[in-house]
């Protein structure tokens, strides 16, 4: 879902590692025929950064995606009222079954809360307007993605940066390359992390070694809590417009109808509970 919306505003390039500013240059962008050698420029720059020779070595067989670039290109600007929107994405559905998740996972949302501060109809809300509660995580090969939108002129360094945060995950061992299926724009999990994010605030909830954010759901829950108290969640404060949290709920996705989408829905999960 952030793939549709989150691309409407500005992007900045930002990595939990350090500056992504990076030399290897798309200067043939418009030219596939330079994909090739860019991807060589990727690896040596991902060496250059510390990422190992086996992660590196899941770009071999990456290929050009024109499809990704359609679809990036075809995006037009969002022209859904609040109302149109949210009255379509907080149906009848995810409010029932949210309302379920709340109680299945109720010992998990416990335990999320005291670490985090963050309460489980915020969570259950936002996972359900990603990808209606893991359902629909999209199918799009992460690598080929991230490196076809590196390749394109537009935001070059940008996705670069996520390319080679994406080569971190394989190293760090949260994910195979294989397993790195999602949206189009490269978004990973049951709640749509880009790369640099899940490098930063992805948990490994249930201890079981992995960060897995596509099919681990307590590392899902609390990874999309620890997003949200990074960027300064604040324990029973309210979420809704004009609230404490909503600046927070905003950081998640800066498209107003979006973000007040996830404040309505939240709030009606709240009370069911």
């Amino acid at each position: 879902m952030r793939s549709m919306m989150r691309l409407f505003v500005a992007t900045l390039c930002l990595s939990a590692f350090g500056p992504c500013a990076l030399p290897a240059a798309a200067a043939t962008c418009r030219d596939p025929a330079g994909f090739e050698a860019f991807i060589a420029s990727i690896k040596k720059e991902a060496a250059a950064q510390g990422v190992s020779a086996d992660a590196i070595s899941a770009l071999d067989d990456v290929a050009y995606d024109p499809s990704v670039i359609s679809r990036d290109h075809g995006q037009r600007v969002f022209h859904q009222s609040f109302e149109q929107f949210s009255d379509r994405m907080v149906n009848s559905y995810r409010l029932h079954k949210g309302a379920n998740l709340l109680k299945q996972y109720a010992s998990v949302f416990s335990r999320i809360e005291q670490a985090y501060g963050v309460p489980g109809p915020v969570i259950v809300a936002i996972w359900g307007l990603e990808t209606d509660f893991g359902a629909v995580n999209g199918s799009t090969p992460t690598l080929p993605a991230l490196a076809t939108l590196a390749f394109d002129c537009r935001r070059t360094d940008k996705f670069q940066a996520e390319l080679i945060d994406a080569l971190r995950l394989i190293q760090r061992g949260d994910l195979a390359p294989s397993a790195m299926r999602g949206a189009w724009a490269g978004e990973l999990g049951q709640t749509q992390f880009m790369p640099s994010s899940y490098l930063k605030f992805a948990v490994d909830f249930d201890g079981n070694g992995r960060r897995d954010l596509i099919h681990d759901v307590p590392d899902v829950l609390a990874s999309t809590a620890n997003y949200l108290k990074g960027y300064g969640w604040l324990p029973d404060a309210g979420w809704e417009p004009g609230q404490p949290n909503f600046a927070v709920i905003q950081q998640w996705n800066a498209a107003d109808v979006y973000s007040r989408t996830i404040a309505l829905f939240a709030t009606k999960l709240a009370a069911t509970m």
